[in-house]
């Protein structure tokens, strides 16, 4: 069941990136090839960010996810994004990508 909730929030939070960024390119990563690797990466103009998209504030993380994101963190934007802080992760987004 959590799965499906967070897939739902996904695809939502893709469409609504790509709204907001104008010739934004978002990708599914597969945790299959690296695991623990954030779930989306968004390419827009010269930036570049990955989110890690959590059903819940409350949601758990899986081995690896918190040291990618930390990581990667120190080269660009990279956060977890869930239904409570969606706003804050986007407005935030919004400055790093220079919008």
């Amino acid at each position: 069941m959590a799965k499906k909730k967070e897939g739902t929030f996904q695809a939502k939070l893709r469409k609504e990136i790509e709204e907001m960024f104008p010739g934004a390119l978002t990708m599914k990563n597969d945790s299959s090839d690296i695991q623990g690797i954030p779930d989306l990466t968004i390419i827009y103009k010269d930036k570049w960010a990955m989110l890690e998209v959590k059903e819940s504030e409350k949601a758990s993380y899986r081995p690896n996810q918190k040291y990618y994101i930390d990581t990667l963190g120190k080269n660009s934007f990279v956060r977890s994004i869930y239904p409570e802080n969606k706003q804050e992760v986007l407005r935030d987004l919004q400055q790093a990508f220079g919008t």
